[in-house]
């Protein structure tokens, strides 16, 4: 879900972007007009993350999936033991991993599948060995609803943090970070490219076999502009933040995404209808799983809520059940309706 605003504000300049004539999406990414737009979208994003000065800001292509391979092929030369820890709390950081492991030595320092990533596994500086480049967890699974309410504390060791589905979500001490990576799609814009926040002293490290457009170095010297870039995605993310702002930046989200979760938190923990999928500790506030205690009623409670305007609850294969995800675009209104109809659903089939 983008902002309405945001999305009403595209709608409005598409075919006349700053009254040029032309829309957005026909500008040259090298002109005056769009460099505007970047300038403005860096300047925003290091003013609602609160970005150290030493970190470099990146519009990557590929979306996260690419960062999987970019990650490694340019952090592992940091050591010579070309070595990375991992920790594996669903299918993403799996993913992640195995991609990884094509270019180094990957140690998979904890994992949860032994509990189907109902929980996250325990990450701790011991648990890292001295000659590894890096450390990697995800920081919201989005299939699993589990997500770290603070990131791991691993001295020395860059933090390497696959936010995709939390960023810009809640306050974060980058200071503490070696590098934070997101997809656009989930509270940036829209899907297909990768926002890139790295501590500059981890650029400049990477593989010669690594292909240019994965090179973090390549995107640093030419301000994410090597190649004709997806210049309104780029504009999209502008947006967004310029709404960000407006809602008074992330300490705002963040009670705002506290409350969202907390409507549909509470129906499920005062229900016997319903049963939440992630440990309690360790629960999303982006991403709301549970399942019903029959079944068989999933696919009814689907049906009837897509007849009462609540869109795309289906949960992920690898658990089934139902699954909101209530990222920053979604108002309050949207959970209370989704809580409204919990509570009548769980009245008429309990």
């Amino acid at each position: 879900m983008l902002p309405r605003p945001v999305m009403q504000q595209i709608q409005e300049e598409f075919l006349n972007y700053r009254d040029m004539g032309v829309s957005v999406i026909e500008i040259s990414h090298r002109s005056k007009e769009f460099d505007a737009v970047i300038n403005r979208c860096d300047e925003l994003i290091r003013e609602i993350s609160s970005l150290p000065e030493n970190f470099k800001i990146l519009y990557t292509h590929g979306g996260a999936r690419m960062q999987f391979s970019a990650v490694p092929m340019n952090l592992l030369p940091l050591k010579a033991a070309h070595k990375a820890v991992y920790s594996e709390t669903g299918n993403f950081s799996k993913q992640a991993n195995v991609e990884a492991a094509r270019y180094g030595e990957i140690i998979i320092a904890s994992s949860g599948e032994d509990t189907n990533y109902d929980r996250l596994p325990p990450l701790t500086r011991d648990m890292v060995p001295d000659d590894a480049s890096y450390a990697y967890i995800t920081s919201n699974n989005t299939i699993y609803g589990t997500q770290y309410k603070s990131y791991p504390d691993l001295g020395d060791i860059p933090l390497v943090v696959d936010a995709t589905s939390d960023i810009f979500s809640r306050p974060v001490d980058y200071s503490k970070l070696g590098l934070v990576f997101a997809s656009l799609q989930k509270n940036l814009g829209p899907a297909g490219m990768g926002l890139v926040l790295i501590r500059e002293d981890l650029i400049g490290h990477a593989m010669k076999l690594t292909p240019s457009l994965l090179d973090y170095a390549v995107y640093e010297s030419s301000h994410s502009l090597s190649n004709t870039t997806n210049t309104f995605a780029i504009y999209t993310t502008c947006l967004v933040m310029e709404w960000m702002k407006d809602q008074g930046g992330v300490d705002a989200l963040a009670l705002a995404n506290a409350e969202k979760a907390k409507t549909l938190y509470q129906v499920i923990d005062n229900s016997g209808f319903y049963q939440g999928i992630a440990c309690i500790e360790d629960r999303s506030l982006m991403n709301v799983t549970f399942t019903l205690t029959d079944d068989d009623l999933s696919q009814q409670f689907l049906t009837e809520a897509l007849a009462n305007g609540l869109y795309a609850l289906k949960g992920h294969r690898a658990v089934g059940g139902i699954r909101a995800s209530i990222y920053n675009a979604m108002p309050l209104e949207g959970c209370q309706a989704l809580a409204a109809f919990m509570q009548e659903f769980e009245r008429q089939n309990g």
